[in-house]
């Protein structure tokens, strides 16, 4: 079984009395350590299906499995349980804390965890050695330059060692040059076997991915689905 099982999925926004449909019908398989990039127009609902996949927006109707876990059957305690454990996330917004070090914000996923004070730290020095960025998390992020700030965020969102990375828009407010460097990072982490799935708008970035899903109007298209 796949990794990621997206089975008839919909769903539906209320605004007022009007009915916004953002998901309709969608069937989407992700196999482990796939790289996978989601485009499509505004609206198209991209956004929606990260979301949804993230634990963060319960469909209107359709499964969603991940690792044969119906998560949207799980009540909230064990949803949050199940982010923490399978789920890193990277936006396009640093969300960096700017009064904590790099270290401290690469160390927040692992406050709610059972580990030492020790083994968070060693875990948080481990994955920014990762990052390029050994030596730096003393530091605090306005002391990084942009293209180590974005690698803070995905430093955190790694420093568990979740099963999949789900990046929305991650070079959306990088220039040229370090998007490219992000977007290599992404790819690095993939031959290792990390399963990434990607929002993107920047047809440049599909390119270090293994699979394009394009979304319109709520559907796949492009013969993942019509």
């Amino acid at each position: 079984m796949s990794l990621i099982e997206i089975k008839k999925l919909s769903k539906t926004y209320e605004s007022g009395e009007e009915h916004i449909l953002a998901l309709a019908n969608v069937d989407l398989s992700i196999e482990r350590g796939e790289f996978i990039s989601i485009m499509g127009p505004s609206g198209s609902g991209k956004s929606t299906l990260l979301t949804i996949l993230g634990g963060l927006n319960h469909p209107t109707e359709g499964e969603v499995a991940v690792d044969e876990i119906p998560i949207y059957k799980l009540p909230m305690e064990k949803l949050a349980d199940f982010r923490r454990e399978y789920l890193g996330f990277v936006f396009q917004s640093f969300q960096l804390i700017p009064y904590l070090t790099v270290i401290e914000n690469v160390m927040l996923p692992l406050a709610i965890t059972e580990k030492s004070n020790r083994e968070q730290l060693m875990m948080a020095e481990k994955i920014l050695e990762k990052m390029g960025l050994k030596g730096k998390g003393r530091r605090l992020p306005d002391q990084l330059s942009g293209g180590e700030q974005e690698r803070v965020p995905i430093a955190r969102a790694l420093v568990n060692s979740p099963p999949i990375l789900l990046a929305d828009e991650p070079t959306g407010n990088l220039d040229t040059q370090t998007g490219r460097e992000i977007m290599e990072l992404f790819k690095s982490l993939n031959e290792e076997g990390q399963t990434i799935v990607m929002v993107t708008h920047n047809p440049e970035n599909v390119a270090f991915s293994s699979r394009t899903v394009h979304l319109r109007d709520g559907m796949v298209v492009n013969g993942e689905l019509l």
